[in-house]
């Protein structure tokens, strides 16, 4: 827990930032020394971690509302407010379709701020703020109950949007922008769902939407671009806008584990950046020390000049991607491990292991790169999900992986 001195440094940051005009913000703090004061106080343990539903998501809310605020964002959310407000039942039976009439209803608010350009379409630049609270199931945290403050996933990405958003209001002037802080995604993508099933305009008029999810903790320069096969035009702007010596990999799938998949499904391009998987993912050590905050104005700067790029393209064409149909209705089963979503070799890499989950039970490790699933090869993150598809719980059966070089073959039954 944060001692009383800390929180109280907290507030006074909190305070002054908060009592800043966009003018004054200018002069008094460049954007990194804005990314610490974003990060410090939504990972702070006064928001005990962010959960949907929570008093801590509701300070989340009004901290974001207040920023965009500040940059004079038009409010696009209900009734003139920057929220947009949504409930969703949850299963209080993991196995059942639906959720039954008697199960909890859990009460979200997204955050919507936009700038009108008076164009024909609209540019989506989004992520969620909410995070895991005290843990629960999605926490590969082991012991006693802790705050998950969630510095990397996805305070970083709040702060990059917030950022984007007062550099865009005098920015390219062909779209329009929408800037969305989504609640609800760790527990299944639930803001943008909401958002893409009762959105504030036609989604007709949505050119492409960017998803920010955990750019944090980058590492020798390296980002992750998931959806790069989504508009024709990505690839070739993506490497054109690159004047940064990036170490860019491009994944062409619309489908992932974040928000920019409710958009996808709707036919609209899309693109998320990711800055990598760290030994903190949902733990409660994802702490503010830990973010790389040049990494996230390297990021923003990257970001902003593909906006940039793309300004004079007009609307972009949607493509699918090979893989929406195998996967839009979720897995049946899981390994139970952290893919290392930046690795770019053949088969799938074990970032992370669940303690008592398929892979563990079947003696995987972190390292592991899996190369075969029963029948199935295993070439990358698409090839590895279609062959999980292929499997019921209580299935069992072999997994070749390499380790050290060594190819080794390991029995498991999914759970």
């Amino acid at each position: 827990m944060m001692s009383k001195l800390k929180i109280l440094i907290v507030s006074i940051v909190v305070t002054v930032a908060a009592c800043q005009t966009p003018s004054n913000l200018d002069q008094s703090s460049n954007a990194i020394d804005q990314y610490k004061i974003d990060i410090t106080y939504l990972a702070s343990d006064e928001l005990e971690g962010r959960e949907i539903g929570t008093q801590g998501e509701t300070l989340a809310a009004e901290y974001i509302s207040a920023q965009f605020q500040k940059l004079e964002l038009i409010p696009a959310g209900d009734n003139g407010t920057y929220l947009q407000h949504f409930a969703v039942k949850q299963k209080s039976n993991p196995h059942a379709e639906q959720a039954a009439p008697d199960d909890p209803e859990i009460k979200g608010k997204n955050v919507l701020g936009y700038i009108d350009n008076k164009a024909e379409n609209t540019i989506v630049i989004g992520g969620h703020y909410d995070h895991l609270g005290y843990g629960g199931s999605s926490s590969l945290h082991r012991g006693e109950s802790e705050i998950h403050n969630g510095a990397d996933d996805n305070a970083s990405g709040i702060t990059a949007i917030i950022e984007l958003a007062k550099r865009l209001k005098n920015g390219a002037k062909h779209n329009n922008y929408l800037f969305i802080a989504f609640s609800g995604e760790e527990k299944g993508l639930w803001g943008s769902k909401h958002y893409t099933n009762n959105p504030d305009r036609a989604l007709n008029t949505i050119n492409y939407m960017i998803n920010l999810d955990m750019v944090g903790r980058m590492e020798e320069n390296r980002v992750l671009i998931n959806g790069t096969g989504t508009a024709p035009d990505f690839d070739g702007i993506i490497d054109h806008s690159n004047t940064f010596d990036l170490t860019v990999i491009k994944k062409s799938s619309g489908m992932g584990p974040s928000d920019y998949t409710s958009f996808y499904l709707k036919d609209i391009p899309v693109l998320s950046f990711f800055t990598g998987q760290h030994e903190h993912y949902h733990e409660p050590g994802d702490d503010p020390e830990h973010i790389n905050y040049d990494g996230i104005e390297l990021t923003v700067d990257f970001i902003e000049k593909i906006i940039h790029n793309l300004d004079s393209k007009g609307k972009m064409a949607f493509s699918k991607t090979k893989d929406e149909q195998a996967r839009s209705g979720g897995f049946k089963v899981t390994l139970g491990v952290i893919p290392d979503y930046m690795f770019d070799g053949k088969g799938m890499r074990i970032d992370g292991v669940s303690d008592g989950r398929t892979a563990s039970e079947g003696g995987l490790e972190n390292g592991d790169i899996v190369i075969q699933l029963g029948e199935h090869e295993i070439i990358d993150m698409e090839t590895y999900m279609d062959a999980l598809n292929e499997f019921e719980k209580g299935s069992t059966t072999e997994v070749i992986v390499k380790r050290n070089n060594e190819k080794l073959t390991k029995t498991i039954t999914f759970q």
